[in-house]
């Protein structure tokens, strides 16, 4: 069974604190991100190995994962006195045949080498105990191991994400730095066109669905302060783990747990601010505090944050344009509060509450003014307010999770969620939303809001010592209740009419030792679905034609299957398939309608999007090695392009296929020193005449570029930290010659220093000043009003204090 996590979390990096003139005074300072971590008192009794290590793990705040199935006659012999982390971990390990080894996670066991190993086993042992994985991926639903999960997975840390915060608080920037297959940012509010590996990612926060694949907007990425985090948990690839919408994988944001102590706080500020023309209207600021705290069997967390965003500049100084219709970061202030509560029924049993708004909206102090494709021209701004109401995210998520980590020999988990999401976008006068009942057609500047709300539950239940203790197999159900809508807030009108999607899933997923070699993973889900739609009249653009309302069923059946063999040890060599269950975006079909006569049930065009992944691939750790390599394919019979067709945006239902390549290297210099340099190869092409054959290349708004990320991280000492990034995304042709991608390369730097008291920082974005057009304006549409370049040279200024 797998270990229940830690009562008090791992240690965390420190936040920021002070004021903004105290940060402007450090700019010229050289940083850094921690200091040794200091002794504590322990009082441990001598016991059993697993239960020892992890009631000190509790205590020190450090997160290791366990294993009920390893370790089970071996005992420590306690610890009483001050210890640091390793310290401590060094004499509750003592005289036991095992070692700690520290990771990028947190920590694992590993074997005793020589005589220790032997003399522990005792006469007639067995010492040979496999090391334990660095972490499981919760978002699996049954706690697979990172390392031996049967597709590519990616654990992205705490601290490699303060590394790309301390650059750049988008969101967006953070998952496309660390995440090669992801799309690079587009920098704005909407962040339709950001795939992972070409495909729809499914966002979760703790689990909860934040994406919304009934009615996509585009905004699934800012619902949540990435500062907020303590990990991400990256499955690539379709599945249906999660439910609907992974058709491009699964993106699970894990929020910060409480300290070890009754009362921590911290803080943290910075500022940003271009090297060319800064100013005033320049400047940004951010702020947070959070307070957290554990005392007997209860816990808690409280965390807000504050950021004013100013006008960005690109490399030749230009304002960069802003996005008045789709929302922007530029300009714009945004907020988030996080509350957490949990308690520890007993040693088995724990209760969970949380929850979280986040909540981000224009100032509207600038107006676009279109640029010229041909001349090379960015999209620029002026000074002046946009017509109508500032675009906003406005977004409630909430849970109660139960967890029982013994149940009759099971690991029972459930949650119930509700997530309240509303996106208004900008006005415009397109002729979409002309109507001469209300103005002289093209003058009429309406905008869109889009309205959600999803209550929804996830109960799984897990035995892992089955046949042997070579079976492990967790079945559950899930349940959504999606309601939603979109209209035109200024006039009232309906653009999508309510509608409410209804699901409920079986599951069962399980893992089979088939030798000490080789296991076999599998599952199946049962989806059995229904989406109800009310009776509307379209817009006057679409003739303002009645459709009927009606109820469409989806009940589909989908498979996984993997293979993970190690023919030595930390060589995993894996294959899988897997399926994905989406929706085309609904909102897109119903809003064109232009015929009279038609009726919800015999829409061919909201049929679902199954897709079909496979995949090939390989991680192997040796000493300061890590290398991991894979191929994959995923394909839809009949999937879901989106086009532009005239000033809109529409649905295409076609075949379509997507390969790609997915490979990494890195290397531990020493303790202190790493390096990374990783590659993703990504091409997509759709039958584009309906005749069986993929004759045509996906654009830009469809799969991201090819592109090399390399990274260094360094920590000179115990107070001098350094990052640098380097980003290159490759140069590619489309089959229509206008979204032709030219490349670009990004540096990236940051460094930090701790002081007697607290952290500073200095961060520089675009290192190199590159002057450069965003990927999304080169490759995905073709708008003078949005060909917007990328950010300048930047620099960010930040102090952390913990106390």
């Amino acid at each position: 069974m797998t270990s229940r996590p830690p009562r008090t979390p791992r240690r965390r990096l420190p936040l920021f604190q002070r004021a903004l003139p105290c940060t402007v005074a450090l700019l010229g300072a050289v940083t850094s991100i921690s200091v040794s971590a200091q002794g504590r008192t322990f009082d441990i009794p001598a016991g059993p190995l697993n239960p020892t290590l992890t009631r000190f793990a509790q205590e020190a705040g450090v997160s290791i994962a366990l294993d009920a199935r390893q370790a089970t006659t071996v005992r420590s012999p306690g610890l009483k006195g001050t210890y640091g982390i390793e310290d401590g971990f060094a004499a509750l390990l003592a005289g036991t045949g095992f070692d700690i080894d520290r990771t990028a996670v947190g920590y694992r066991l590993k074997p005793a080498a020589g005589p220790a190993a032997a003399a522990a086993a005792g006469p007639g042992g067995d010492s040979r105990i496999t090391a334990m994985d660095e972490v499981t991926i919760s978002a699996s639903r049954s706690n697979v191991e990172a390392a031996k999960a049967p597709q590519t997975v990616q654990i992205i840390p705490e601290r490699e994400i303060a590394q790309q915060l301390a650059i750049s608080t988008n969101s967006s920037d953070a998952l496309s730095n660390l995440i090669p297959s992801y799309t690079p940012s587009r920098g704005k509010m909407n962040g339709s066109g950001e795939t992972l590996r070409g495909r729809t990612p499914l966002i979760l926060i703790d689990g909860v669905p934040q994406s919304n694949p009934i009615r996509p907007t585009g905004r699934e990425a800012h619902t949540i302060d990435f500062s907020m985090l303590e990990r991400i948990e990256v499955i690539q690839g379709a599945n249906a783990i999660n439910g609907l919408g992974a058709t491009g994988g699964t993106i699970n944001l894990i929020t910060k747990r409480p300290e070890n102590g009754s009362f921590n706080q911290y803080v943290d500020v910075q500022t940003t601010f271009p090297t060319s023309h800064p100013g005033r209207d320049e400047l940004g600021f951010k702020a947070t505090y959070r307070a957290d705290g554990r005392k007997d069997n209860f816990d808690y967390l409280f965390a807000v944050s504050v950021e004013d965003q100013g006008l960005y500049r690109d490399a030749e100084g230009r304002s960069i344009g802003a996005d008045n219709t789709q929302g922007d970061l530029m300009d714009s202030r945004s907020r988030d509060l996080l509350g957490k509560v949990g308690y520890w029924i007993d040693d088995n049993q724990r209760v969970q509450f949380s929850l979280n708004h986040y909540r981000i909206k224009s100032k509207m102090n600038y107006t676009a003014v279109p640029g010229n494709r041909e001349r090379g021209i960015p999209t620029t701004s002026t000074e002046a307010t946009p017509p109508g109401t500032a675009p906003w995210n406005d977004v409630w998520t909430s849970s109660a999770t139960y967890n029982h980590y013994d149940l009759a020999g099971m690991e029972l988990s459930a949650m119930v969620f509700h997530q309240k999401f509303e996106g208004l976008f900008g006005a415009d006068n397109s002729s979409t939303f002309q109507d001469a009942r209300y103005a002289p057609v093209g003058t009429l500047y309406d905008q869109s809001r889009s309205v959600s709300s999803k209550t929804g539950s996830k109960v799984s239940l897990t035995k892992d010592d089955l046949f042997n203790k070579r079976l492990k197999v967790t079945a559950g159900f899930d349940t959504l209740f999606d309601e939603g809508k979109q209209d035109l807030y200024g006039t009232g009108r309906t653009y999508v009419p309510p509608s409410e999607y209804r699901n409920l899933s079986l599951f069962a997923q399980g893992e089979f030792k088939l030798l000490d070699t080789l296991t076999l993973h599998g599952g199946v889900r049962r989806e059995y679905a229904d989406l109800s739609i009310d009776s509307y009249r379209t817009l006057a653009r679409y003739n303002g034609v009645a459709v009927e309302g009606g109820k469409l069923n989806f009940n589909k059946t989908l498979y996984n299957v993997g293979l993970v063999f190690e023919p030595v040890k930390d060589l995993n060599l894996y294959t899988s398939y897997s399926e994905g269950f989406g929706m085309p975006d609904v909102g897109r079909v119903l809003r064109s309608i232009n015929q009279p006569g038609q009726g919800i049930r015999n829409l061919s065009t909201l049929a679902p999007i199954v897709t079909k992944s496979i995949e090939l691939g390989g991680r192997y750790k040796i000493g300061q090695w890590d290398v991991n390599a894979s191929l994959f394919r995923s394909s839809s019979d009949y999937g879901a392009r989106v086009v532009r067709v005239g000033d809109a945006f529409m649905t295409a239902r076609e075949e379509n296929r997507i390969d790609g390549l997915d490979a990494g290297i890195g290397y531990q210099i020493h303790r202190a020193h790493k390096v990374k340099v990783s590659y993703s190869k990504t091409k997509g092409r759709y039958d584009s005449d309906g005749n069986g054959s993929l004759d045509a290349r996906l654009d830009g708004l469809n799969v991201a570029p090819d592109r090399v990320i390399a990274s260094w991280s360094a920590q000179w000492n115990d107070r001098i930290g350094s990052f640098l990034q380097v980003q290159h995304a490759i140069s590619r042709d489309f089959d229509d010659p206008q979204k032709n991608f030219g490349g670009y390369t990004l540096v990236d730097a940051a460094a930090s220093y701790a002081l007697p008291k607290g952290t500073v920082r200095v961060a520089v974005g675009n290192l190199l000043n590159r002057d450069y057009i965003t990927y999304y304006s080169q490759s995905a549409l073709v708008e003078p009003l949005r060909y917007f370049a990328g950010r300048g040279r930047t620099i960010t200024v930040g102090y952390s204090l913990k106390f």
